[in-house]
């Protein structure tokens, strides 16, 4: 007689004890295996953060570096300028602004030896600074083309002080500092601010320090920053970005900032 129990391999059987202990372990092999991918997975993630996060820091390393004042949008206005001029002015120990005698205390509105080119008679070689009737000059004799008036910019070296001069009777401005403030953070501003072509160019604007041989050479003790026009100058004890604007819009022609000019240039209207 045939055992009709056994037809099927043992089909619908329930499963022995070695069936269970094998399903058993291939089941914690699958966990094991999915919680190692799990781990494998954060490990590679973590690795892939750290490495944008590299990126991200070189790239802004190698950057050029910029001051917040750089960033568009931060300098300030010629009309804030204006409107802070006063005030500025005050805090910086402004003097008024004054107007200069004649070289040589020439009488005449216009005397021939304040506004005489160098090189030519009666002046054939450059007059020493302490025959200027102020520090820094800011009339008298001065270059002559070739090479003419000073080009406006920012000098981090001392220019030929005769060729500003010639600049300031063109109507350009020259705003003279102290070397010993190189560094500081006010002057920097003033750079930053005269260096935008967009908002204010600079035209006949100069910036430069004022340091020379001999007497005369240096600005006047407690004074740190100079501001020149043709016959008129405005001294300070710190420099300041909004004193030194409001000077300028005035005294450069054209002017800045809806000001007019008020300036006495005797060549006002001269390129330099």
């Amino acid at each position: 007689m045939t055992n009709k129990g056994s037809q099927g391999g043992n089909t619908g059987a329930r499963p022995t004890k070695a069936q269970r202990q094998e399903e058993a372990r291939l089941k914690r092999l699958e966990i094991e295996r999915q919680m190692a991918a799990r781990k494998r997975n954060r490990k590679i993630g973590i690795a892939l953060v750290v490495a944008a996060i590299v990126a991200v820091v070189a790239v802004v390393t190698l950057l050029p570096s910029k001051s917040p004042s750089t960033q568009a949008g931060t300098l300030p206005t010629m009309s804030a300028l204006l409107s802070q001029a006063d005030a500025a002015a005050k805090t910086a120990g402004c003097d008024a602004v004054v107007e200069t005698p004649n070289y040589n205390n020439a009488g005449g509105a216009d005397p021939l030896i304040d506004h005489a080119h160098i090189g030519v008679a009666p002046v054939l070689t450059e007059p020493a600074l302490s025959t200027y009737p102020t520090v820094p000059p800011v009339s008298g004799p001065h270059a002559n083309i070739p090479p003419g008036p000073l080009a406006a910019g920012i000098y981090d070296a001392p220019p030929d002080v005769y060729r500003a001069i010639h600049t300031l009777e063109h109507a350009g401005v020259v705003i003279w500092y102290s070397p010993a403030i190189a560094s500081s953070p006010e002057l920097a501003k003033i750079k930053e601010f005269y260096s935008q072509t967009a908002n204010v160019g600079q035209s006949k604007v100069v910036i430069a320090p004022y340091d020379y041989p001999g007497t005369n050479g240096q600005l006047p003790k407690g004074i740190e920053m100079a501001l020149a026009g043709w016959h008129r100058l405005q001294s300070c004890s710190a420099p300041s970005l909004a004193a030194a604007f409001a000077f300028a819009s005035q005294y450069e022609n054209p002017p800045a900032g809806g000001r007019t000019y008020i300036g006495v240039a005797r060549e006002a209207t001269s390129a330099i």
